[in-house]
């Protein structure tokens, strides 16, 4: 996988300019670069290179150089695109994949779009015309950024890069640190950063004459068809083998990650490879690495293995919230930093089981709906009543959330699959007001969107509009980019994902299990009692550590901190973490929250 940046407008001394850019994205390259530069636009590239490797380097050019292209992409199905092309006489100068991209706008111009099939972030400068089009991939696996001020128009795959653009302002956004105390990622299009946006999955831009205008070329439809179990499971399995095929495109060797759980397993008794990498801690419920050795003994592959200790964890969250370039709270970013960092040593590309969940129902908290129905369908009034008559209980009383969040609708009670802290909560430990808004109103575009829909494909609508790109994607590919590492989600495919949302919502998730039929499909790969485990996510032992004498002083002397003082009540904060350390409540998400901003602030503001 690759880097780009580049700019359209001023800049004093452009060369160094567009040379410190480069220089920040490294590691997302270290094979090769190259440049092209022009009156009104400049643009580089780094590469990692895994196709063609004598000749894997960008800027590539048209027939007749008219039109330039940097791409951060895999092309799956390039072969059939290319010949595709060849047949209508386009000519090709590499065996790459990415040249596909040039030759397919030539050919269909934004439609080229509804031809791929990948993952992808490029963009296409037109000399001629002086029109810059550049465009995100389907789930948003790969990024792009971009920052629109006056006349000019700065672009990169990570903020870091932008930064380095002289006519850049480094501002903190103060609204994206309100949405963030919620949602524990970045969750607006405008960046931490004032005036630099992120580019919306699934959609693309064009850049002309100082003017942007996005628009959404794909979005994920539910429509089930009418077919038995046995055909679905069926039917996934054969699609999701034909997918890891296609993933499997390259001139180099492709190893696995590996958790304890069903996903990675799925891929990596699947994927042909004979390597896969696994970390674990040193506690007991919070190690993987004895089901990894155990299950690639039966699959007949080898497992490369690293237990991280507690010091190495505490040691290197500045560097991992430095390579995020924004904050992200969740504890399993630095578990996939040291996951890349060992598949590192003997591969460059990787496979990685993200977006099942999403796509085919997987969370735990999607059996809600069905474990509270009991409430819901109760008139809304006696609902409300209910609810209020539990909040004013105890705090701990068994039995209250179910009350509580049963008296809501789902638009009313879910934001995705992290609420840390209340929009109420946020703003009493805030010392500044922001105009940050509603978590509500920033799910209500997508859930009017499925409005007929039933609660549980209205929740997965909503992860896979959020919390995937925002924190499940962002995490893979900055952690395995911090490594010059390519992670290819065979899960995360235009092809599985149009089957997956065909799936009756009961084969997805129901009162036996989540991914109902994924699971099933599974099986016949995997062992059952792998197929059948239930969901954890990466267990990280942040609770453990709070509550430790050495870790709760280190994030005490951060609470207390002129930075800690500046953005925050921090009266409220040194409660939220007595409280944890003295065992009254669970404050660990909250507490780690605030805590990683603080890292990452230190890294780009300090």
């Amino acid at each position: 996988m690759c880097g780009f940046c580049g700019f359209i407008g001023e800049a004093t001394n452009r060369e160094q300019v567009l040379k410190d850019m480069t220089n920040a994205i490294i590691h997302r390259g270290p094979d090769s670069d190259g440049e092209y530069i022009d009156d009104s636009a400049a643009i580089a590239f780094r590469c990692l290179s895994v196709i063609d490797l004598k000749k894997d380097s960008q800027p590539l050019f048209n027939e007749d150089e008219n039109l330039v292209l940097v791409s951060n992409s895999k092309i799956y199905n390039y072969e059939n695109l290319r010949k595709l092309l060849e047949e209508k006489g386009h000519v090709f100068k590499s065996n790459m994949d990415s040249e596909v991209l040039i030759h397919a706008y030539e050919e269909f111009n934004t439609k080229m779009l509804n031809h791929l099939r990948g993952m992808f972030s490029f963009v296409i400068w037109d000399k001629k015309e002086k029109v810059l089009f550049g465009a995100r991939d389907f789930f948003g696996i790969k990024p792009f950024y971009y920052y629109k001020e006056n006349n000019n128009f700065v672009f990169a795959s990570e903020i870091k890069s932008i930064l380095k653009h002289s006519l850049v302002n480094k501002k903190l956004n103060l609204a994206a640190l309100e949405t963030y105390l919620t949602f524990q990622y970045s969750a607006l299009d405008e960046t931490f950063f004032k005036n630099i946006y992120r580019l919306p999955p699934a959609h693309f831009f064009i850049y002309k004459d100082n003017e942007m205008t996005i628009q959404r070329y794909w979005e994920p439809v539910f429509e089930t068809e009418n077919k038995s179990l046995e055909e679905y499971v069926e039917e996934i399995d054969k699609t999701i083998k034909e997918s890891i095929k296609a993933h499997k495109i390259g001139d180099v060797e492709i190893g696995s990650f590996l958790s304890s759980g069903v996903d990675s397993s799925y891929v990596a008794s699947c994927f042909e490879g004979d390597k896969t990498f696994t970390v674990g801690f040193d506690y007991d419920q919070y190690n993987e690495i004895d089901y990894a050795k155990s299950l690639t003994k039966k699959i007949g592959v080898n497992n490369y293995h690293k237990l991280i200790t507690t010091k190495e964890y505490w040691d290197i969250l500045p560097k991992v919230q430095y390579y995020m370039d924004e904050p992200l709270a969740d504890p399993a970013a630095v578990a996939l930093y040291f996951v890349s960092e060992l598949a590192r040593e003997h591969v460059k590309v990787v496979f990685s089981g993200e977006g099942a969940d999403e796509l085919f129902g997987g969370y735990n908290i999607y059996k809600e709906p069905l474990d509270i129905k009991i409430l819901t369908n109760l008139p809304r009034p006696i609902r409300k009543f209910l609810g209020k008559l539990a909040s004013i209980f105890p705090f701990d009383i068994k039995g209250k959330n179910f009350f509580i969040r049963g008296s809501k609708s789902i638009e009313e009670r879910f934001i995705g699959n992290a609420l840390i802290f209340t929009e109420k909560e946020r703003k009493e430990i805030l010392k500044n007001k922001t105009n940050a808004p509603s978590p509500f109103n920033l799910t209500k575009p997508f859930y009017d969107k499925v409005k007929s829909k039933d609660d549980i494909s209205k929740m997965q609508y909503i992860d896979i509009h959020t919390w995937l790109p925002g924190d499940i994607l962002l995490k893979a590919d900055r952690m395995s980019m911090a490594h010059s590492l390519e992670v290819r989600t065979p899960f995360l495919d235009k092809e599985v994902c149009n089957l997956a949302l065909k799936l009756p919502t009961k084969f997805r998730c129901n009162k036996k299990s989540t991914k109902y039929a994924f699971r099933l499909a599974a099986k016949r790969n995997i062992p059952e009692n792998v197929a059948n485990k239930k969901k954890l996510g990466f267990p990280v032992p942040t609770r453990i550590w709070l509550r430790e004498e050495k870790y709760y002083s280190i994030v005490k002397e951060a609470f207390s901190s002129p930075i800690a003082e500046r953005y925050f009540n921090t009266d409220k904060l040194l409660l939220l973490l007595n409280e944890h350390f003295t065992e009254k409540r669970d404050n660990s998400r909250k507490i780690w929250t605030i805590y990683m901003f603080l890292i990452w602030y230190e890294q780009y503001f300090n």
